[in-house]
């Protein structure tokens, strides 16, 4: 593939932009965060880099792009960005998935550990100066139940395994016959979540949004939740329908919940999650590690060449479906 062209969306003071002087000498770079910034650029553009940029400005300037084959976003949520233009063209769209999944995994089990060791009661005993003696839960033999058995799935799966965890998830085709999971003892079609929330002590959400997915947990699937049950969403907000699990949480018809994403970001002022002390909040920060903006670039520069040399692209997203 001869010299290519590739416009970064970005404020071209971010300082992990000095990791794309590892690209090949004759590649053509333009940065900035306004349309303007691509006017001489974009007629030559092959690839289009989203690493900060709004869906409105991805928009603009996909539109100045008629040669533009390859559209690359930091993130792995798409709900965001994604537009009819886009989704229509030819245009290849990878994401960020894998970046961030090590960590989330880890912040599950941290979740699930918060809850089973009853943390947040020792901090409240250790601040008023109490010493006060009480039982706590094993996660070894509770059964992990995840909606949206992805990449993050996956990496919640794993530990969860390695915890003496029993694990079943929802996804969104059924293992071929005869078929095996790695982590996983059953998996569920989505029309049977609530079958496999009511037999779940800890219901990991990570499901993107998408049309079929906003709402997915509702009034219903809490009905069916154990009242020992925590939620872990680290999806989407809207995948859960807030409301219901505000109710949820606060008639204590669960246990609890731990949650890194929401309907609204950052958390307004005065939501009932910061009073609930059966809520653990992140402030979408889980997977925020010393060198994640460092990982993410590095995606991109081993997609890259992978583009430039033909081979088949890591993290190709499906357009229709949104993930």
């Amino acid at each position: 593939m001869g010299d290519l062209t590739v416009l970064v969306l970005a404020n071209p003071t971010e300082p992990q932009l000095a990791m794309l002087e590892q690209l090949p000498v004759e590649t053509s770079i333009a940065v900035g965060e306004r349309s303007g910034a691509f006017e001489r650029a974009a007629g030559d553009a092959d690839v289009i880099f989203n690493w900060s940029g709004s869906r409105e400005l991805l928009r603009e300037v996909f539109r100045m792009c008629p040669r533009v084959r390859w559209v690359h976003t930091r993130w792995a949520g798409l709900d965001g960005l994604l537009f009819p233009e886009l989704v229509e063209s030819a245009a290849a769209l990878t994401n960020g998935t894998g970046v961030f999944s090590e960590s989330l995994g880890e912040f599950a089990l941290a979740g699930m550990l918060f809850f089973a060791k009853d943390l947040r009661r020792m901090i409240r005993n250790q601040a008023a100066g109490r010493w006060e003696q009480f039982d706590v839960d094993e996660i070894s033999g509770q059964t992990l139940g995840i909606v949206g058995y992805g990449d993050i799935g996956h990496q919640v799966a794993a530990r969860a395994r390695a915890m003496g965890m029993r694990v079943v998830a929802v996804k969104r085709h059924a293992l071929p016959a005869g078929a095996t999971d790695a982590y996983a003892e059953r998996i569920y079609t989505p029309e049977r979540t609530a079958e496999m929330i009511a037999i779940s002590d800890y219901i990991l959400v990570a499901a993107p949004l998408t049309g079929e997915t906003r709402g997915l947990i509702g009034e219903r699937e809490f009905a069916a939740m154990k009242p020992t049950a925590v939620v872990i969403n680290l999806g989407r907000g809207p995948v859960i329908d807030e409301a219901a699990m505000v109710s949820a949480l606060d008639r204590r018809r669960i246990r609890g919940a731990v949650l890194d994403v929401f309907d609204t970001e950052p958390l307004p002022e005065g939501h009932p999650f910061y009073r609930l002390d059966n809520v653990l909040v992140s402030p979408h920060t889980a997977d925020h590690t010393a060198d994640w903006l460092e990982r993410a670039m590095q995606l991109f520069l081993d997609n890259f060449e992978r583009f430039r040399k033909g081979q088949p692209l890591i993290n190709l997203v499906d357009k229709k479906l949104g993930y």
